[in-house]
């Protein structure tokens, strides 16, 4: 039992990361430290990991998890944006992988404190890391109805963006909006059911997906995350990235297609002259889960995994 953590697509993870005895590796997102202790098991007896993530809640957790290994895992408390400064810092300047599992952990969403539940009764705050940006009921409070549909169509691709908007800012002239509970019933309220037959999902999730993406940053520090990866990866290492939604996996994908064909002149310079060589090579196509995965772990219904090899520069 992991308890109460199940890593998403264990086995896929480290067969597409393929770590190896004496290498580095680094896990950007250490989490509930699942994969992270794979992969320190599969490099036994030298191989050392840096293991960096955002919430410091989970630093504490995992160092424990990991105790056992010592010297080779490296623990720091740092969003993955950050990856280009902390990994030389700690000595990993050519590494042999970088894992990143973008979904949060159950630890997270049990925490009532933080409000990524949609049962949290505690304070609507969702960021990852609680010493920088506001939380989202602040967000909820100052928008207005164009501004706040903006950011739920962009970041939660939500049909309903308007009519959810418009509903928030009539309940906040009552009473402020301050527990995701509040929120997730106030939602509940105006979107519309799903038609019989489609996959059941709560009517807020593309709203709460939305505002944890605003809060944090997100998808500006998953841009500057792989950029950094391509910079410390040798030639023959491995990127790993399990997204769990399509604006996660929509930037993966086009990084990896824009390393992978490296020139980025024009279609019609008739010769190259930006002087960019391919620097990944895409390894398979996307995993996803098994049926038997899905019957253990309903939270990994969404996940994606994708992989790229780094070329020689």
């Amino acid at each position: 039992m992991e308890e109460g953590h199940l890593p998403v697509l264990a086995e896929e993870v480290i067969s597409m990361l393929t770590p190896a005895p004496g290498s580095l590796q680094i896990d950007a997102t250490v989490g509930g430290g699942g994969h992270t202790e794979r992969i320190l098991e599969a490099t036994t007896p030298d191989g050392r990991l840096l293991g960096l993530d955002a919430d410091g809640a989970a630093i504490t957790r995992v160092r424990l998890r990991l105790e056992r290994f010592g010297d080779r895992v490296v623990l720091r408390e740092a969003n993955f944006r950050e990856l280009g400064r902390v990994a030389p810092e700690e000595g990993f300047t050519r590494v042999d992988g970088v894992l990143f599992d973008l979904g949060l952990s159950s630890f997270q969403l049990a925490d009532a404190e933080r409000g990524f539940s949609f049962r949290s009764t505690g304070p609507l705050d969702m960021r990852f890391d609680t010493s920088r940006g506001v939380p989202a009921s602040e967000l909820l409070a100052t928008l207005d109805a164009a501004e706040l549909t903006a950011l739920f169509r962009r970041f939660g691709e939500e049909p309903f963006a308007p009519r959810i908007a418009r509903a928030i800012v009539a309940a906040r002239r009552e009473a402020p909006i301050e527990t995701a509970q509040q929120l997730a019933e106030l939602i509940e309220g105006v979107a519309p059911a799903r038609p019989r037959g489609r996959r059941r999902i709560h009517p807020a999730t593309r709203v709460f997906q939305a505002l944890r993406i605003a809060v944090n940053e997100e998808l500006d520090a998953l841009q500057a995350g792989l950029a950094a990866t391509v910079d410390l990866l040798q030639p023959g290492g491995r990127l790993v990235v399990l997204s769990y939604h399509s604006l996660e996996d929509r930037i993966v994908k086009r990084f990896i297609a824009t390393e992978r064909k490296g020139c980025t002149c024009p279609p019609e310079l008739p010769v190259c002259v930006c002087g960019r060589n391919p620097r990944l090579r895409p390894i398979g196509k996307p995993i996803t889960p098994t049926p038997a995965e899905l019957a253990a772990n309903p939270r990994s219904r969404s996940a994606r995994l994708r992989a790229a090899e780094r070329l020689a520069a």
